[in-house]
Formats: structure tokens, sequence, C-alpha cells
């Protein structure tokens, strides 16, 4: 049984119990019923809750590695560059140059 069928079924227990006459006996199988139907609906809501966790959990693990491996590059980067900067001022083994200006 769907979610939504056992709703529908609550919402028509309910409504019987609100227009008709009810005997004690019947009153009491629907409310057994109706505690069945709350179960199951609780039980398909917290399946879902325990699904859509797991989901957005592994999105925030991608995020994080995206977010690390963009900060190693850039530490790459920056590591390159400062090479560069050296290379360009005398490089390696060379004195630097004083800038005149």
């Amino acid at each position: 049984m769907t979610y939504n069928e056992a709703i529908q079924e609550l919402e028509t227990i309910l409504r019987s119990l609100e227009t008709d006459q009810v005997d004690v006996d019947d009153l009491t199988a629907r409310a057994e019923r109706s505690a069945e139907l709350i179960r199951l609906c609780r039980h398909k809501l917290r399946h879902a809750e325990a699904s859509l966790d797991r989901v957005f959990d592994s999105l925030d693990e991608e995020d994080e590695a995206v977010e690390e491996s963009t900060a190693e590059e850039e530490e790459d980067s920056s590591d390159h560059d400062t090479d560069a900067d050296d290379y360009q001022r005398g490089g390696p083994g060379r004195p630097a140059q004083p800038r005149l200006f």
C-alpha cells in the first residue's frame, strides 16, 4: 500500500466516523485499522527521510571533495607562479636583479 492510499483510507474512516452512527464493535475495528495505517505512514515517512538524508550527505561529501581538490589546485598553481617569478627575476642560482622603478 502506498502512502497516498493509506492517507485516503484514513480520510475515509474519519469521514465515516463524523457522519455515520457507528456501533462500538465497528468503532473498535476502525480505530485499529486507523492505527495500522498511521504506523504505515510513519514508517514510510521515516524511510523517505533517511533516504533523503543519505542523498544530501553524499552531495555534501562531493562538495567537500571538490572544495579540497580546488584548494589543492590553487595551492599547486600558486607554487608554480612563485617559481615563474623566481625565474623571471634571475632564475635558479642567479641573484634577482633589483627593480629600479
